[in-house]
Formats: C-alpha cells, sequence, structure tokens
C-alpha cells in the first residue's frame, strides 16, 4: 500500500521540468480515473483514500495553482503566469489557460502507476481536450468517479467548515470540530468561515457547477466511463464503496 508521502508529484506541482523523486512502479491495473463532484461533496478526501489503496498519484488543478502562488521551486510557464494574473484579480482561470497547463504536464497521465485526475475537466470543453490527449498518447481512463450527494446535506457540510487563518487547517462544527471553539487545535490561531461557504453562496457555486458539469456528465456517460458513487457516510465508507465498483467493472470487463 502507498501513502501520500510516497510521491512528491514534481513533474505535477513544479513543472513538466522537474522529476519526481520516487517513480511508481507499473501497476497491474494502473487506474487512470478522473473524479467528478460538486464542492463539498470530499473529493480531495476520496482522492487521498483512493491514493492510498490504488498507487495512483493524485493530480489536482488546485494543488498547481496554489504552489504556483506560493511556492519558489515552481516553474511559471506561459500558462501559469497567465493563471496567477487571473486569480490575483480574483476571475476564473479561463478554460484554454487550465488546458494548457494541463497539456505541459502530459507526462504525469504516462505515470506507471497511474492517476486521479482531481479538478480537470471541469466543462465539456476541457474533457473533449482532455479526451483527444488521451487518444494520441493511447493512455486509455479506466473510469470517471462522479460522486453524488444531495444539495442541502452539501449546503451543511460546506457552511460547517472552518479553516485556520495561520497554518490553513480545516474543521467543521459539527463532524470534526476543534478541542477549543474558534481556535485551531494545531496552531491556536482563530478559525474563519470563507465568504464562498456561506449557505447563499454555496446555492450559487452549486448552480454554476451543474450548469457546467450537466454535460461533462453526459459525455462520460455516453462513453460508458461513469461510475455514479454516493457521497454519504463517512470518507472510508465512501471510499469502499468507489473500490468495490472499480473492482467489478474490472471484473465485468474481463480484466
Amino acid at each position: 500500500m502507498s501513502s501520500p508521502s510516497d510521491h512528491d508529484r514534481a513533474a505535477w506541482i513544479q513543472g513538466p521540468s522537474a522529476i519526481c523523486s520516487m517513480i511508481p512502479r507499473d501497476a497491474d491495473p494502473a487506474w487512470r480515473l478522473v473524479l467528478l463532484g460538486a464542492p463539498g461533496v470530499g473529493k480531495g478526501t476520496q482522492a487521498q483514500l483512493l491514493h492510498q489503496r490504488l498507487g495512483a498519484c493524485h493530480l489536482s488543478t488546485g494543488d498547481v495553482f496554489r504552489a504556483a502562488a506560493t511556492r519558489k521551486d515552481c516553474v511559471l510557464s506561459p500558462a501559469m503566469t497567465t493563471a496567477l494574473d487571473f486569480m490575483r484579480r480574483g476571475n476564473l482561470v479561463p478554460d484554454s489557460t487550465v488546458w494548457e497547463m494541463v497539456r505541459e504536464r502530459a507526462g504525469c497521465m504516462r505515470c506507471l502507476g497511474g492517476f486521479l485526475l482531481d479538478g480537470f475537466p471541469r466543462t465539456l470543453t476541457q474533457a473533449q481536450s482532455l479526451d483527444q490527449l488521451l487518444q494520441t498518447e493511447r493512455i486509455p481512463l479506466s473510469a470517471v468517479v462522479n460522486y453524488e450527494l444531495a444539495i442541502p446535506e452539501i449546503v451543511t457540510r460546506l457552511s460547517g467548515r472552518r479553516i485556520c487563518q495561520k497554518c490553513k487547517a480545516v474543521f467543521h462544527i459539527t463532524q470534526q470540530p476543534p478541542k477549543s471553539e474558534g481556535i485551531c487545535d494545531h496552531c491556536g490561531a482563530a478559525l474563519y468561515q470563507r465568504e464562498d461557504d456561506r449557505p447563499e453562496a454555496i446555492t450559487v457555486r452549486l448552480e454554476v457547477y451543474e450548469h457546467s458539469t450537466a454535460p461533462l456528465i453526459q459525455f462520460y456517460k455516453q462513453q460508458g466511463l461513469l461510475l455514479s458513487i454516493p457521497a454519504t457516510g463517512f470518507p472510508e465508507q465512501i471510499a469502499d464503496r468507489t473500490v468495490s465498483a472499480l473492482d467489478h467493472r474490472t471484473r465485468r470487463a474481463g480484466i
């Protein structure tokens, strides 16, 4: 079993010229997954759990953007420089720029241990671009996992989230409360609620997600790749559900 520290994802985080310190051995099967799910379904948590169980690298576009903004060892290609300009102005990074950032890291798609692509694609245009790249590279997707959760539960999850102002640790007022109310367990700094975690903002985010992702889900369903997983229960239970569905898909395909 792998652990999150096994793969530093240097080529993904720092840029395509970097070399990962640990090159994973060829996995059998090497899972190549796209993870979908609305804000609040716990997609990032599932990516980490699946990494531990399947050994595939967790390739998060959000991690790339955050690293580019904060780490000096990241290569700022033209695409990343453009993305940071949009982010500093508080604007969404355009499809074309996000795609260019992913395309620069096409080598990560060939990782012998497989990959878990988190945060991309988010639109039908991005999905079509990714599809063309993978066809060119002859890298077939194993599945597209779509985590589903009722809107009221998503609102409850996100509106209860609290983040440390200093170390950015994440808590939840009911599911993972700090030992002292409003205070981070790790560094003692104050916790705060993000503006986009307020119920009215969450509703808008979900509407945007539904509008952009509905065609994407249909696209992968038509390809026979979509696996819909209920995101209810504890994270480990959801991960069990996901692995079971993947194993069933493998057996059915005779792989």
